[in-house]
This record gives C-alpha cells, structure tokens and sequence, in this order.
C-alpha cells in the first residue's frame, strides 16, 4: 500500500514537470476512453523509475480515470448543484476503499451520514463522519459546516466489524451491542470531562471530590485564566481520553476525542499553546492516528501540523532543549517524541513522493530509536528494586541506560512529587477553608472565590476587597443567592438600629442583602452608616414575593439517579488519567521499530532501483 502511494505520488510528479494532462488527447479520446499513447507514456516513466512497466500503466490509468471523473464531477456541479464528496471507507474494506459519492449540499450531516451508511452497508447509528478534521454535525446542513465541492470524508466505524459476513441474528445482535456500548462511552467520556472541568472552577474538597488540576513540567498547579481554564481542560481531557484508546489500538473511537481536544484547544490563546508541550503532542497523535487508520490521505495538512509539532516543542523545550534541560536536568525522556515526529515525518515525505527527504528523516528516527533502546534485563534490575516498567524504562532514558542513576533519579522523583502532592492538597485545603469563612459572614460561594483569587489567597485582603466593591456580592447565580429582594423582618430591622443604624439604612441594607444582617451591619459600618451608590440602586427595584412549590423538593429518585450516571461518568474518565506525569513520554517503542524498518526497505528499494537506472 505505501510503496502504491509512493508510486502515485512519483508519477503525480513527473506528470506535473512534463504538463501532462491524461484527460485531453491524445490520451484520452472523444468518448473518454483510453488511447494507445498512454503506453508509451508508462513506458517512458517506467524506465525512469526502475518499475514494472505494467504496474506503472495501472497507475497512470487511475490517475487519468480519476482526474476525468473529477471534471465530470466539476462540471455536473456548476450546471446542477449537485457536489461530488471523496469518501474513504475503513480499512476492513479493501476492494474500492476510495468511492465517489454524489450529494447537495443543504442536507444536513445526518442525511448525508444516512446516505453514505445506505449506499456502503453501514449501520447508520455506528458510524462518524470526518470531513476537514471534524466530527461531522448531524443537526447543522452541509453548508453551514463549511463541507464543499470535492470534499474528503472518512467513514470511522464504532464496531468491530467481523471480517465474514454475519451468519445469523445473534451475531448481529452482538455487533449491535458493542457499537451501542462503544457510542454510551464516547458519550460518557463528554459528560465525565464537563464534570471535571466545571469542578475546575469550584473549590473542592481534595480528600473527598475527584478533580483534575493542571500543572506544569515539575508537577506544580498554574494559575490559569478563568476565561481559558475550561476549554483547556477539556483540551487536555479528551487529549488523555483519545490517548487511552490509542494505546488500546482503538483508532476509531480515538480520532474523535482527538480532534475534540484539538477543537478546544484552538479557543486558547496562542501565548499559552506556545508554553506548554501538550499541544504539540495532540498534533503527533493525530497524524499518528490517520496513519494508524490508513487514511493519512484524508489529512490534507498532516505536513502542517508536523511543523506545528516541531515548533511548538521548540517554544517550550528552547533551542536544543536547553530549557529543558534547565528545569528538569535532562531530556532523554522528550526524544521519543522526537523519534516519533520523525518518523512520521518520514511516512509523509514518502506518501508524497520524495524520496531522499524520507530517508532523511527515517534515518534520525532509527537513530533516536537505538540511543533510546532499552535493554529488558536493566528493566528487570529496577523491577526488582520495586519500580515498574513504565518508571524504569524513563528512567533509564532520563540517566543514559545507567541502572544504579536511574533508581536514584526514580527515588528522587517520587520523593519530589510526593512533596508537591502535599503542598497542593494543602493549598486546596487553606482555600476551602478561607471560603467557607468567608461563606460563614453571609458571602456567596462565587464571592468568596473571586475575592481570594484577587487577594491571592490572602482571606483579610479578600474581605476588604468585597468590603469594598459589595457589587461583586451580585454575579453569583447560586441557589443560596439567587431568591428576590423581599421585605425584612422588623426584627432584623431592630437588631441594626440597636448597633446604632437609621432605620431607613438598615431596611435598605437588610433587602439588598436577603435578610443577612451580618453582611448589611458589616456594609452599613464600612460605609459611615448608609450603602454605597451602587447598591442604592438595586434598592429602588420593586420586591417580589418569592415563590415556592412542592417540585422544589422532588424528583429525589431522578436526582439520585442522574448522581450516579455523573459519578460513573467521572470514574470513566479518572480511570483512563495517567497516575504518572510523564505517561505521555513512556513508550515500548516495538511499534515505531516495526514501522521504521517496513519504511527503510521501501526507502532502500527505491535507491537499488535507481542505482541499477
């Protein structure tokens, strides 16, 4: 298959440079049929390139039949409307892998998904639709999801499809079944991630809520803006998710999670991209990804976001990893993404057609590839020691393959990051605390939050700041807060003018802030006895009686139930988190020896060709 594309895409080349178009005379005639001169032709390219003549006339023919069929295609849409979409079947389905389909554009993406499942024997349910790396949307129309004339489509299926045909009902069932089970996860996996991205914005017990924090490279939280923190936890979440089916070989559900986090990343600003590695590794797996699935061909901008890998990890590692080297003491570690981004880059050079650019980076790879080889019985050493695999294999690279550095290094970190632990856990702890303090004077949850974020955990400063712009007591939609102004009771009235307030104060006071008479005596003395101007305001606006009703306290069943699905939801995702930081860097690497070797003999059989031309 790769040694076909490299043939395309050779030919593709040379048809370029000579101006070559199959699709006039005298290679094609009136009726569109092929003519004698495409011989010639094949010949000609075959002795160029050292190939079977007939195999090089194979590929020729299809690269004519294609480009008559896309004129055909071009012309039917500007007199019709009607567009042509390039779809790309799984790799189950050898023959024909690569279908023309016909189709307007103002059906929506779940007409077209039904028609590409009724036209290719799909199950409708069971399958995603990739068009310019994004899921496709099934409420929105073609048109409003940018999908065009001569657009690529790739058919990922959620089943594992049986390679014989299903021999009766209950097979079918089953299918049916797991490619059920298989979507409830995809949509699990959505509902876990919002979860834990909205208790990023919560204060959380550490000791009794599951949460996810984001660190740095030392294993220390950021300090992130609100404004980004969400959509970077999703990021990194269905990044870890799709990473998780990746290292199953779950290719199809992984792409989806992948090109999820990708979305949500690109909301981030490019300053904070330019700062972290997770990025750039998203990038990798991508590529990785449609190459795993045979489909490198859909990503039309694998090349950019290879570039995008390499610079990305520039910004964050510094000119040859000397930052890195820096903050961590070694980048052993980082070179198997190196290994991969090389190697990847040497598929997609090959798939191009180019030749020596694809040895070139096949080379480095297979180089990476032996300074980062690990020999089994140093892993054992370790094991023996009480360290696993995965804390052996990087630490040896981290330490050059040295055994007795590596256990040192290994010890060290655990010891350091069990220390961070700690401190993080009491920083979440501290602040909780303050909160609930600061809860305790009658502050609102979303208050006392915003206010210690200002005063950088600091509980005084955080009172004199909601001391002193009472208007942030207001943006909270909490439930605690969220009831209408109503008339106070004359007892709360009394209990103010008793400390000394104007009646009129106090009952200003006491229905801007819902009866709390620590929070209006604590305004009303900060502010020589009256409220600030921009509190009078609310005051002026007409009460209104809150209602209550019996639903208030039912559906407890329904509740309880949702409770549980949101706690599976959670667990789901926290049993896929890597409890090791640099899970991400930990690779056997027998993949990547297989594949760089399969490329080399492709690389090799080109040279011999030409050395023998």
């Amino acid at each position: 298959m790769a040694q076909k594309k490299y043939l395309q895409a050779k030919l593709t080349q040379f048809l370029r440079e000579d101006r070559i178009q199959l699709w006039k005379p005298p290679y094609t005639d009136e009726n569109k049929e092929v003519n004698l001169a495409l011989k010639d032709l094949a010949k000609k390219y075959s002795d160029k390139l050292e190939c079977c003549e007939n195999e090089v006339e194979k590929v020729i023919e299809e690269i004519r039949r294609k480009a008559i069929e896309r004129g055909t295609g071009n012309e039917n849409y500007k007199t019709t409307g009607i567009a042509t979409i390039e779809v790309f079947l799984p790799p189950r389905l050898r023959k024909d892998r690569k279908t023309l389909l016909e189709t307007r554009l103002h059906i929506t993406g779940k007409e077209l998904r039904s028609k590409i499942a009724e036209t290719f024997g799909f199950q409708e349910n069971y399958i995603k639709i990739v068009i310019n790396k994004k899921q496709l949307q099934l409420g929105k129309s073609l048109e409003e999801q940018g999908v065009k004339h001569n657009v690529k489509a790739m058919v990922l299926e959620l089943k594992q499809s049986e390679e014989d045909a299903r021999k009766n009902f209950q097979d079918e069932e089953e299918e049916q079944n797991e490619a059920k089970q298989k979507e409830k996860r995809i949509q699990r996996t959505k509902r876990g991630l919002e979860i834990l991205a909205e208790r990023a914005e919560m204060v959380v017990d550490p000791e009794t809520t599951p949460y996810l924090d984001i660190a740095n490279q030392t294993g220390r939280s950021i300090e992130i803006p609100s404004s980004e923190r969400k959509a970077l936890m999703l990021a990194m979440g269905y990044h870890e998710k799709g990473r998780a089916f990746l290292k199953r070989k779950e290719y199809g559900i992984a792409l989806p999670c992948l090109l999820d986090a990708d979305r949500y990343f690109c909301e981030c600003c490019t300053e904070l991209l330019d700062t972290v590695d997770n990025y750039a590794v998203l990038q990798l797996d991508i590529v990785w990804c449609y190459f795993r699935l045979e489909q490198l061909e859909c990503l039309d901008d694998a090349e950019k976001k290879l570039n995008l890998a390499q610079k990305c990890f520039k910004n964050c590692y510094g000119e040859n990893h000397q930052r890195l080297v820096n903050i961590k003491g070694n980048c052993g570690k980082e070179k198997v993404l190196f290994l991969r981004l090389y190697l990847l880059q040497g598929i997609r050079n090959f798939h191009s057609g180019n030749g020596e650019e694809a040895s070139e980076y096949l080379n480095k790879a297979r180089q990476l590839f032996k300074e980062l080889y690990i020999d089994p019985s140093k892993v054992h050493s370790l094991l023996q020691l009480g360290f696993t695999a995965q804390e052996a294999r990087l630490g040896l690279r981290a330490c050059d393959g040295n055994v007795d550095h590596a256990a040192t290094h290994i010890t060290s970190r655990r010891e350091e990051l069990a220390q961070i632990r700690k401190e993080e856990k009491e920083k979440k702890r501290l602040c909780l605390e303050n909160v609930n303090a600061l809860k305790g004077m009658g502050y609102s949850t979303h208050a006392a939050r915003q206010a210690l974020q200002q005063a950088r955990g600091n509980l005084d400063e955080a009172l004199r700041i909601l001391l002193s712009t009472p208007r942030m007591w207001f943006s909270d939609s909490d439930s605690e807060t969220s009831n209408h102004q109503e008339s106070p009771s004359q007892e709360n009235i009394d209990q103010l003018v008793y400390m000394g307030f104007d009646t009129a104060a106090a009952r200003a006071a006491l229905r801007v802030f819902r009866g709390n008479v620590q929070l209006a005596a604590q305004t009303l003395a900060h502010n020589g006895g009256s409220l600030p101007p921009g509190l009078q305001l609310a005051v002026e606006e007409p009460p209104s009686t809150p209602s209550t009703s019996p639903s208030d306290s039912a559906g407890t069943s329904s509740a309880s139930t949702d409770e549980d699905m949101e706690t599976e939801a959670v667990n789901e995702i926290l049993e896929d988190i890597p409890e090791h930081e640099e899970d991400y860097l930990d690779s056997t690497l027998e993949d990547e020896e297989i594949i760089i070797a399969e490329y080399l003999s492709y690389v090799e059989n080109i040279k011999s060709a030409s050395k023998k031309n």
